[in-house]
């Protein structure tokens, strides 16, 4: 266990040297991370444990159990709730469809498709339009001129803004741990997991493999968003699912990296666990 979890907190780690966060932080975060989780499982259990049972399941002492005293507060915004995001990838999926949209016009009349209407549909009327193209423009994704704004991007990847792109690590990541811890404690219906891993290969043909993959995501990224929307769409006030889907691909020269264990040449395609 505690092997596994040192492959999964290795990059965070990286992360986190890099943006210079030290061990009292991480040891605060762990903690509360710890008592979190603990309270969760006995709450499964029908029970509202008390600061010795909450002692006992963490391993940490009684005043380390006090010290939380409150939740802290989220400071990242959460990716999937991001109406830029809405907004953005709504118009990536008509400009698929009808390329001439890859223009539109800031506001338009007679029913006319805009970037106001696409906004207000993606917010459900809870931002202005304005303000929406506006953080779009910043992040360099979208320009404007004569009245109209222009896509600049092929999907939202929020590059020039840290704390989002923080967002979306944290969000992504965590859903496809979720989804592997899920199956690993085997306690609900397997959820789709699987990769495809090849070792002592050129660094050229990662590449090219890694493009390959980015065409064949292009398309499924495509049908998956018109699933979504007609949910999104179709769902009333009272729905309280959500669904993220994901793809990765990373690689590296194994070799300059002594992190990385050594591997067999090609490993089968994991379980559908």
């Amino acid at each position: 266990m505690l092997a596994a979890c040192a492959r999964v907190f290795r990059p965070m780690i990286r992360l986190a040297v890099t943006y210079g966060i030290k061990h009292r932080d991480l040891e605060v975060l762990l903690r509360d991370l710890l008592l979190d989780e603990a309270r969760r499982a006995w709450v499964k259990k029908g029970t509202e444990p008390n600061i010795s049972q909450l002692s006992v399941t963490t391993g940490l002492n009684r005043k380390a159990v006090t010290a939380k005293v409150r939740e802290p507060e989220e400071s990242l915004p959460r990716s999937e709730m991001s109406a830029e995001a809405k907004t953005l990838t709504q118009w990536l999926q008509a400009y698929a469809n009808d390329p001439a949209l890859r223009s539109l016009p800031i506001a338009a009349e007679d029913g006319q498709i805009s970037f106001e209407a696409l906004a207000r549909n993606a917010s459900r009327g809870d931002l202005h339009h304005r303000a929406i193209l506006d953080d779009l423009i910043r992040l360099g994704m979208v320009s404007e001129f004569d009245g109209r704004a222009e896509l600049a991007t092929g999907a939202f990847v929020p590059a020039n803004d840290l704390k989002q792109m923080l967002a979306f690590l944290g969000d992504s990541a965590r859903d496809h741990l979720l989804a592997g811890v899920s199956n690993t404690l085997g306690t609900k219906a397997p959820l789709l997991e699987r990769s495809v891993f090849a070792g002592g290969i050129s660094l050229a043909d990662c590449e090219r493999i890694h493009q390959f993959v980015r065409e064949r995501w292009a398309g499924l990224h495509h049908d998956l968003t018109q699933e979504m929307t007609r949910a999104y769409n179709a769902a009333d006030e009272r729905a309280t699912g959500r669904i993220r889907v994901g793809i990765y691909t990373y690689y590296e020269d194994a070799g300059a990296d002594d992190t990385t264990m050594s591997v067999p040449t090609l490993e089968a395609p994991g379980k559908a666990g």
